[in-house]
């Protein structure tokens, strides 16, 4: 790795697109269309050659036995099953007799049928399957070609998938739209869909990159109202049945985890966008010229992810955080989310706020307590859901805490603000 094999990286993750922006829908808050723009000749296909040194050059550079495959779009399901039947053969071609490979599989799901559902099953793909909620929700900006809703070809999807006992996840989308729906959307996963695992996505579209978003984007105050609304249902019933991905991220920073997810992370730049054509991009969110690291068919994957440009793009994620932010009692869980949104200013002027951060501080401040009780549990190897009942129970000021801290109530989980320094929340 031309002399930084000491600096090597233990792992990271590719999210690979082989159809580049070609998909069979028309999703009206799609970011990724515009990138047509750069690939102008381009069929939009992967080729098997791209294909193979992508699995090749990932397992190769990874020191660790987990090794996940990512298949994005675009639309992947596009290439065609066979394609994806000679990606797994190349992984058994390269992986070591300890390495365990885990491919995941982002698709809208329009073309998946028994045949689809059947290799997943059989090669055990993780498959995160984009719906927006019910009909009425979905169908606003989910449209295809045609301008036809899709949530009709979606359930039949999702339905195919718990047929063949697929593993997969729901990827909600949160716009302006269904933001004003927490529950019902919630609602509708949990008991219309069955669906035990579940990722919100906050949809924020700059205008004309500017400081002020589309009309379809998710507005900070909705945000912080669909998280906390859910989060409420959640805490007192569904904890430990139910997983949003969202909670987790953020149970982690009350736990002390630094990092579990790249927009939570104090640094990023360990998750880089592969387009169909082995050009290697800084981010998923960055397929742009100054954010171009090269292509891995002239430079090996592995360099490029460790290169000092790629280390600078990850850094800036934390250098660039405003004062309000490191002075924020939520650092440590958020880190400034994703460097995309942070095109606002602070209250006091100064550029760099997260868009987001209002309903971010607004649900951080809603669930502080629960998730120090939960985090308060897993410290002593005890279960997250114990929380319910502790929620349930009512608890005197002066009574021993119910997490089993050993401190007073009002000395731990019974604060009505969140903690400071030194105290699993705070940034350290």
């Amino acid at each position: 790795m031309n002399g930084s094999n000491e600096r090597a990286l233990p792992a990271f993750h590719v999210m690979a697109k082989p159809t580049g922006t070609r998909c069979n829908l028309d999703c009206a808050y799609c970011f990724y269309r515009t990138k047509e723009g750069l690939y102008p000749e381009s069929d939009f296909r992967m080729t098997d050659t791209v294909m193979e040194e992508y699995i090749r050059q990932t397992l190769a550079g990874h020191r660790v036995p987990h090794v996940t495959i990512a298949w994005q779009g675009g639309e992947p399901t596009l290439m065609g099953l066979d394609f994806f039947r000679r990606a797994v053969a190349v992984q058994k071609k390269y992986a070591g007799p300890k390495t365990r490979i885990e491919n995941t599989f982002q698709t809208n799901g329009i073309l998946l049928d028994d045949d689809w559902c059947r290799f997943f099953h059989d090669n055990r793909f993780l498959v995160g399957l984009s719906m927006d909620g019910p009909r009425e929700l979905h169908d606003v900006y989910r449209r295809d070609r045609q301008g036809r809703g899709t949530f009709d070809r979606v359930i039949k999807a999702a339905r195919l998938l718990q047929k063949h006992r697929v593993e997969f996840n729901i990827l909600c989308a949160v716009n302006s739209m269904n933001a004003d729906y927490p529950l019902e959307v919630y609602r509708f996963f949990r008991d219309e869909l069955d669906a035990r695992y579940i990722q919100f996505i906050p949809i924020v579209e700059r205008a004309n990159e500017g400081k002020t978003v589309t009309d379809r984007s998710v507005r900070p105050d909705q945000w912080g109202r669909f998280l906390t609304g859910i989060f409420d249902e959640w805490i007192r019933r569904d904890v430990g049945r139910t997983f949003l991905l969202n909670f987790d991220w953020a149970l982690a920073g009350w736990f002390g985890m630094v990092g579990t997810v790249c927009v939570f992370a104090p640094t990023c730049g360990l998750g880089v966008a592969l387009e169909h054509n082995g050009d290697l991009y800084s981010c998923d969110h960055f397929v742009e010229p100054d954010h171009l690291l090269g292509n891995i068919l002239t430079t090996p994957l592995g360099e490029l992810v460790n290169s000092e440009k790629q280390r600078r793009f990850g850094a800036a994620k934390r250098d660039t955080l405003p004062r309000y932010c490191r002075e924020c009692n939520f650092l440590a869980v958020c880190n400034g989310e994703c460097q995309k949104n942070r095109f606002v200013e602070t209250p006091d002027g100064e550029a760099g706020l997260n868009y987001l951060c209002e309903g971010y501080r607004t649900f951080f401040a809603h669930a502080d307590r629960p998730m120090r009780m939960m985090a308060g549990l897993l410290r002593q190897g005890r279960y997250a859901d114990e929380v319910m009942p502790m929620l349930a129970a009512k608890v005197g000021r002066n009574e021993p805490c119910p997490c089993g801290s050993g401190l007073k109530y009002k000395k731990c989980c019974g604060r009505p603000t969140a903690p400071r320094n030194g105290d699993g929340v705070r940034g350290r």
